[in-house]
């Protein structure tokens, strides 16, 4: 290979670490700004994270579509302005009477526009990241660096935003985090220039009709389960600490404390982002498959540890004052929490390989249909609004711990697929 095209393979690989990030950086605004919304309106907490991912939903197989027409680089830069759109309605919605239902729709409309942008960037992202590292487990290893990346940005948003809302109360609305809204606008729009103006090597695409290429995909019976694990892996994601958030936020709970609930969620995050870093220096040497059976094993103990742990077994945490302006130090109420928590937080080890993972393993020999693969994958990445939605709403009904067993069978059938249904087979036509 030469220098120039080293040079150019490593510029992709630079703009896609910082879009993965962009990626969280958006999506890991919702469930904290649920906490503003559930105090008006019971049913609203997951509402935006719903219709974040419910983007997905529409924005999936047209995403892969627009790779194939525009490439990669004017893929991206469609998507982050998207992004900025979406963040500037939110906006809006916070110099608005915050206890309407019409400023609801307002910021409702925000989050579906920024799902359009989040899709369109994880379409971009992920394929690519597979492609120039050559697929296999080197693909799998640039997929999870870059999801470090990604796990950063996470652990900062729900800090930032906790910290903002700080003590949760009938006056908290979304004027408390406007500052963080006009930052997330000004890193959209110079994310926007930093990629027009970066010299991206666009990998080649395949040529044909986009039904025929979906078809095609469709005939690997390994993506197909890949698919439906994929659907269910966001939505365990995401539901763990956002469900967490509003068991230790609630006025009637735990702590009471969105600053307290929004840090302990940004520690699974954190935690996230040490299981991407050392995927990142492993996958080379430890199979995609070995490293997915293990989390998903791992995920399933921690859970069930987290349901049947009496509530009445705590711990305490080092430096416990609450401190919203210490952005710092990260600080603690006075006070416990459940050892459930802690059983829950560190579920954050292990989703941190099942994205790259089950992506990495179920887009294995695809060639050319691969884009289009990726597309279907991002279809059903709303699952990252329905599963969390269910279990909010089996929270309402049968307690916010033991809706955490509808995240045990999703992990059980993670599991089930790293073992059995990740074995590449093309069905018979």
């Amino acid at each position: 290979m030469s220098t120039e095209n080293k040079n150019g393979k490593l510029v992709a690989i630079i703009a896609m670490m910082f879009l993965f990030a962009m990626i969280s950086f958006v999506t890991n605004m919702a469930a904290p700004f649920g906490q503003i919304w559930k105090i008006q309106y019971e049913w609203a907490g997951m509402m935006g994270n719903m219709m974040n991912f419910a983007a997905y939903l529409f924005m999936g197989i047209p995403a892969g579509m627009m790779i194939t027409k525009i490439g990669y680089k004017k893929t991206s830069l469609v998507a982050l302005a998207l992004g900025f759109i979406g963040i500037a309605v939110q906006y809006l919605s916070s110099s608005l009477d915050g206890a309407a239902i019409s400023t609801y729709v307002v910021y409702l409309t925000g989050a579906f526009i920024c799902g359009f942008c989040v899709c369109i960037l994880n379409t971009v992202v992920n394929p690519m990241l597979n492609l120039l590292g050559g697929g296999g487990n080197k693909g799998n290893q640039l997929i999870q660096t870059g999801g470090s990346l990604n796990s950063l940005a996470g652990t900062c948003t729900p800090l930032l935003v906790g910290t903002m809302i700080g003590q949760v109360t009938d006056k908290t609305s979304m004027g408390d985090v406007s500052p963080l809204l006009l930052i997330a606008m000004g890193i959209f729009a110079v994310s926007f220039v930093i990629i027009y103006f970066t010299k991206l090597q666009e990998p080649e695409q395949a040529e044909g009709n986009m039904t025929e290429m979906i078809k095609g995909a469709l005939g690997f019976r390994h993506l197909v389960l890949g698919i439906i694990a994929i659907f269910i892996y966001v939505g365990v994601e995401v539901g763990i600490p956002g469900e967490m958030i509003f068991y230790l936020s609630d006025t009637n709970g735990v702590l009471g404390s969105a600053a307290i609930a929004g840090t302990v969620a940004a520690i699974y995050w954190l935690l996230m982002l040490v299981g991407r870093l050392t995927s990142s220096f492993i996958s080379g040497k430890v199979s995609t498959r070995a490293q997915v059976v293990t989390v998903c094993s791992v995920a399933l103990a921690l859970l069930l540890a987290a349901i049947f742990v009496p509530e009445s077994q705590t711990f305490t945490l080092p430096g416990t004052e609450e401190s919203p302006l210490d952005l710092a130090i990260i600080k603690f109420t006075g006070g416990k929490l459940p050892i459930k928590c802690l059983f829950l937080v560190l579920c954050g080890l292990c989703t941190s390989v099942m994205w790259g993972g089950i992506f990495n393993l179920a887009t294995e020999g695809l060639g050319k249909f691969t884009a289009a693969a990726s597309g279907l994958f991002m279809t059903m990445v709303v699952g990252g609004g329905v599963v969390p939605l269910v279990q909010d709403m089996l929270a309402g009904s049968i307690g916010y711990i033991q809706s955490y067993w509808l995240i045990v069978a999703g992990v059980a059938y993670m599991l089930f697929y790293a073992l059995i249904g990740s074995k590449p087979t093309k069905r018979e036509e």
